[in-house]
């Protein structure tokens, strides 16, 4: 098979194959070894076949595309780069975008290569050809372009080269191209800066980041709603959260939120804002962002509080991102009668809402409730009792009769409710006083799926793994969840059957 392919590659190094040929080479490729091809490839194969790619017959481009494919795959990044960096270029200017698509995939293997990227800084016009396919229609391209120029940017001769020379003129001009392109080198700074606090200063001097806050508190309300997304992501980065506390990034998107009331159109940046502090306080200190934006925690209460469905959701999901971990429960903890009559309208949400919804309540109740073993404190757990009695007059059986719908998400979120507290004695006495419960949690027949199979069996591994549990459940209905636990999450009891004589 091997001689075969090296004959039809000859064939189309002297340019004379014919398409049937080149599906033959398609096909015998296949079945060839990278090694076995390594040791027959010449450079001269290759550049017939990307000179093959310059004729108007899309069947022909196709084939070749394949074969390139393969033959590349086989060799070194070092050795592309090294000698086909002109076929490279012309790939990334070729029509077709199949073209593009394997030649930007090439790249992005060159610049994972420690030895190969190094030759790609010593080439500016195959750079300027790599920045100009994010302004291609093809998006597929425009992400590969993203993510090349992004590892290229993770050594000081990458960020020279990028921010150092005309390549950031490059850059601008590209940016020019239509407000999706914009958008796509914002998401290429924010990659960069979020590498290292040096990098973030490249992205700083360059201007970028810097246009980018600029639209972030522009007028456009759209462009607020997709920067937003952008800085958010900055903000999760240490380096990233202190760039934009020094330049009064978030003294501005608080101040946003509060002239929000008169704006008609905020309901199209408001959400993202208000994610925006959600994530800021998991990463920095709940207490310390909420004392210091009191007008996020208003607004997410405000949110929560409405009859509209899509800022209900933001505000659910921001309860439970805020509500994550001790100190943020703790936040809300302090605002006392408020949160607890919100937590019923929350619970009101998981039964009657639409599913979408339902399922982002379950979430947030789930990361509400979730207590680790070691943070158990009498204060912290009666916290949480108050917070469960809270979301309906009976909640147990309010999570109980959504887990047993026939809905794998519902079914599933209800079940992680349950996990969520699983750990907790309250909870615990709770399950054992409602008739049939644990009955329930060791049925496996319920379980339709294996996603609700697995998410049964993390309840009852929150169960058995409590060190109350065997206390308060009893030695008898421990066993049985230890077994549970023991048999696996797809265990499935054998059936013996008698043969009975005469019977049809």
């Amino acid at each position: 098979m091997a001689e075969a392919a090296a004959a039809l590659l000859e064939r189309a190094a002297r340019r004379d194959a014919a398409l049937d040929e080149l599906r033959a080479l398609r096909v015998a490729l296949q079945a060839v070894p990278p090694a076995a091809l390594r040791a027959r490839l010449g450079e001269h194969h290759l550049g017939a076949l990307f000179a093959l790619l310059s004729v108007n017959d899309r069947e022909q481009v196709s084939a070749c595309v394949s074969i390139l494919e393969r033959l590349l795959q086989a060799l070194e990044p070092v050795y592309v780069i090294r000698n086909l960096r002109e076929e490279l270029q012309k790939g990334l200017v070729h029509p077709d975008d199949s073209v593009k698509i394997l030649t930007i995939a090439q790249v992005g293997r060159i610049v994972e290569d420690s030895d190969a990227v190094t030759e790609i800084l010593n080439c500016p016009e195959l750079l300027q050809q790599i920045i100009n396919c994010i302004g291609g229609e093809k998006i597929a391209v425009a992400k590969e372009a993203i993510k090349s120029l992004s590892r290229i940017a993770q050594t000081q001769d990458g960020l020279e080269a990028l921010f150092g020379s005309s390549l950031l003129s490059d850059l601008k001009n590209v940016m020019a191209t239509s407000d999706i392109v914009r958008y796509r080198v914002y998401e290429l700074i924010v990659e960069i800066s979020s590498v290292s606090a040096e990098s973030l200063d490249y992205c700083a001097k360059s201007g970028l980041i810097s246009e980018l806050i600029g639209e972030l508190t522009g007028d456009d309300v759209l462009l607020r709603a997709t920067c937003v997304e952008m800085v958010t992501s900055l903000a999760h980065i240490p380096h990233g959260r202190q760039y934009l506390a020094q330049q009064g990034v978030i003294d501005k998107i608080s101040n946003i939120i509060l002239g929000a009331e008169s704006d008609p159109f905020s309901s199209f940046y408001l959400p993202g804002f208000v994610k925006f502090f959600g994530n800021l306080a998991v990463v920095d200190s709940p207490q310390q962002i909420c004392e210091r934006y009191p007008v996020f925690m208003e607004k997410v209460f405000e949110m929560a509080e409405s009859q509209d469905p899509t800022m209900i959701g933001v505000a659910v999901d921001t309860l439970g991102i805020l509500g994550s971990n001790v100190e943020g429960k703790q936040v809300l903890q302090k605002t006392r009668s408020r949160f607890l009559n919100l937590l019923s309208r929350i619970g009101h949400q998981a039964r009657n809402a639409p599913t979408e919804l339902r399922l982002r309540c379950l979430d947030a109740i789930s990361s509400l409730l979730y207590l680790p073993p070691e943070q158990q404190t009498e204060d912290l757990l009666r916290m949480t009792e108050s917070w469960f009695s809270s979301l309906s007059s009976q909640p147990l059986e309010l999570f109980r009769s959504i887990s047993t719908q026939p809905f794998p998400d519902l079914h599933c979120g209800a079940l992680r409710v349950f996990t969520a507290i699983a750990n907790q004695p309250w909870a615990q006495k709770l399950m054992l006083d409602s008739p049939g419960f644990v009955e329930y949690v060791v049925d496996r027949s319920v379980e339709p799926d294996k996603a609700s199979k697995d998410a049964k069996y993390e309840l009852v591994k929150a169960l058995v793994n409590s060190k109350s549990i065997a206390e308060i459940f009893g030695n008898q209905y421990y066993l049985r969840l230890r077994a549970y636990l023991q048999e696996g999450p797809y265990y499935v009891k054998a059936v013996s059957t008698t043969a009975v004589e005469g019977a049809e």
